[in-house]
C-alpha cells in the first residue's frame, strides 16, 4: 500500500468514526425533551423557544456533517476521494487533514466560493 493509500485509509477510518458519533447524537437529540410542556411565565417560554432553536441549529448543522461525511465515503468507495472534483488536480494531504470532506483543492474552493 502506498503512503497515500494509507493516507486515505486513516482519513476514512477517522470519517466512519465521526459518522458513528453523529448518528448517536442525532438519535439522542430526536428523544430528548426539552421541557415538560408547562410554562410558567413569558421568561420561560423565551427560554423554551430559544433552547428549541438551537437544538434545531445543531440538528442541522450535524445533518450537514453527516451528509459531507457521507459523499466522502463514496468518493473513497470509488476511488475518487483526494481528487478535486473541479481540476482534478490532487487535494493535498495537509487540507485532507484538517478538513476530510473537502471536494476540491484550495485554489478551486477559493474560485467556488467567489
Amino acid at each position: 500500500m502506498n503512503q497515500r493509500a494509507g493516507f486515505i485509509e486513516k482519513i476514512k477510518q477517522t470519517l466512519v468514526n465521526r459518522k458513528s458519533e453523529i448518528d448517536t447524537q442525532l438519535v439522542m437529540q430526536s428523544h430528548e425533551r426539552l421541557t415538560d410542556g408547562v410554562v410558567q411565565d413569558s421568561g420561560d417560554e423565551a427560554l423554551s423557544l430559544s433552547m428549541e432553536k438551537l437544538q434545531d441549529s445543531l440538528q442541522k448543522s450535524e445533518l450537514t456533517e453527516l451528509h459531507l461525511i457521507e459523499d466522502s465515503l463514496a468518493r473513497i468507495d470509488k476511488g475518487e476521494y483526494g481528487v478535486c472534483v473541479d481540476c482534478g488536480e490532487a487535494i493535498s494531504e495537509k487540507r485532507l487533514d484538517h478538513f476530510p470532506y473537502a471536494a476540491r483543492c484550495i485554489v478551486c474552493q477559493e474560485a467556488f466560493e467567489q
